[in-house]
């Protein structure tokens, strides 16, 4: 008999090499090859009547579009990250931290999507029939659409679609299923390779919507090669503080509908409970009279967002001061600090900066600057800015303040909120009317914003 062929496949990107390295040469990642065996030849993975038809070239015009309605959960903030609800036969991946809730959302969306016609099949490769059942009561989920089936054989799993022909699948989790025609160990890239793309076969050929949950690394990315986000339509990131009971659903990739869109959730003991405004809830314990705190209004996605930037600037005790960030990105922590140390006459070389974006959620937009710059003024100072002022602009390195994108949105939601003065870039000012309830100034340079609002 021939020799086995062998093969080292890197767990980390899907990198192959004939040897063993210690090192990717592709991604960089250290200790990630694992050697698997080579098949003879290509399995089909089309099976149980898959095998789409033959096709031929269209032209464009010749295209016929159907449009299928989405189905609407009852969970708004959910329908709000998918675009607008499920889209029938779509493929949606969902990655999360261990214990965050990826499993309980799932199960609640499930019954849920049964409770209105739609037959549920809950595969499940980590829990038992009885484990989940247990959750299911806590959660007041029951129905005799929703079956569950604890399995992690794709040859039994494949059997059971074709059983219970469902409208929606769950896959709980990709890394715990099994295709037993690859000899690659359980969780390799290999195997999750193979049993997405088999998965997304079933999900297109007939429209069945499939959730997938996605283990995550150490670094917080989804766990398996990056292919395994390139193959599925969805990709949803359940975020959230262990030690906070408040999840954000975020939307990284969507086919049917806007990226980086997010969806706030509180976690309760019977499940899941939407948070229909959260920026009341990132504010609430918002403490008067005190400086370095400034409101920041960001952009979400297509929703706009009240946050609160603290910021505390102490005297360094060391040689080297030091920057510490917490919801927002460092290199522009250290670049504001920069601007605002050539262009607004602060001293800021040997003061201690930390900063924090309050409620435990993440921002990343350019437009937050102003906001960050005037928080960091105020306790360098220790002058309060007042409790009723919002921020909203960019600043560029010579310290002018450019221009964001959905300035009506924004300052809509600060009026709706209470609050009384908005500073914006003046470039922002033509083109829309503001507000009667709202004064809004348009700013020039940080100079100008902190001389509005520090003395």
């Amino acid at each position: 008999m021939a020799k086995a062929k062998t093969q080292y496949v890197c767990q980390n990107c899907g990198y192959i090499s004939p040897r063993y390295l210690g090192k990717c040469p592709n991604c960089g990642a250290w200790n990630q090859f694992i050697e698997e065996q080579v098949e003879p030849k290509a399995t089909s993975l089309r099976t149980n009547g898959l095998r789409q038809q033959v096709t031929h070239p269209e032209r464009l015009q010749d295209v016929s579009i159907e449009e299928e309605p989405r189905v609407k959960t009852q969970l708004n903030e959910l329908n709000r990250v998918l675009g607008g609800g499920v889209v029938p036969g779509s493929l949606v991946l969902i990655g999360g931290d261990p214990g965050i809730g990826k499993s309980t959302l799932l199960l609640q969306v499930s019954g849920q999507l049964q409770d209105i016609g739609g037959k549920v099949l809950y595969v499940s490769g980590e829990e038992s029939a009885n484990q989940i059942k247990m959750r299911a009561n806590r959660l007041h989920v029951s129905g005799n659409n929703l079956y569950l089936f604890p399995e992690t054989d794709m040859e039994q799993i494949k059997k059971a679609i074709d059983e219970v022909n469902p409208d929606y699948l769950v896959i709980d989790s990709i890394q715990t299923m099994n295709e037993p025609e690859l000899n690659s160990a359980i969780g390799s890239v290999s195997q999750v390779r193979a049993i997405t793309g088999e998965l997304m076969r079933i999900a297109k050929a007939k429209q069945i919507t499939t959730f997938i949950v996605g283990h995550v690394t150490k670094d917080g990315a989804i766990a398996g090669p990056k292919i395994l986000e390139h193959m599925v339509d969805t990709v949803l990131y359940f975020e959230g503080d262990m030690h906070h009971t408040y999840r954000i659903l975020r939307s990284v990739k969507n086919r049917f509908g806007s990226t980086n869109e997010i969806g706030i959730f509180e976690m309760r003991y019977d499940g899941l409970q939407e948070v229909a405004n959260p920026s009341e809830i990132f504010l609430e314990e918002r403490l008067a009279g005190a400086t370095g705190s400034a409101v920041v209004v960001s952009m979400e996605g297509t929703r706009p967002i009240l946050v609160e930037i603290q910021a505390l600037i102490t005297p360094t005790l060391f040689g080297n001061a030091k920057r510490t960030s917490t919801g927002l990105d460092h290199n522009r922590v250290s670049v504001i600090m920069a601007v605002l140390e050539k262009r607004a006459n602060l001293m800021l070389q040997n003061q201690d900066a930390y900063l924090k974006a309050t409620g435990g959620v993440r921002l990343d937009e350019p437009a937050i600057d102003l906001a960050m710059a005037v928080a960091i003024a105020s306790s360098y100072r220790n002058i309060e800015i007042p409790p009723t002022d919002c921020f909203i602009g960019e600043i560029g390195l010579t310290g002018e303040i450019r221009r964001v994108n959905r300035i009506e949105q924004r300052v809509a939601e600060a009026a709706k909120l209470g609050f009384k003065r908005v500073f914006i870039p003046k470039h922002n000012l033509q083109g829309w009317t503001p507000p009667d309830n709202i004064e809004v100034v348009g700013v020039l340079t940080l100079s100008q914003a902190l001389h509005y609002v520090l003395n």
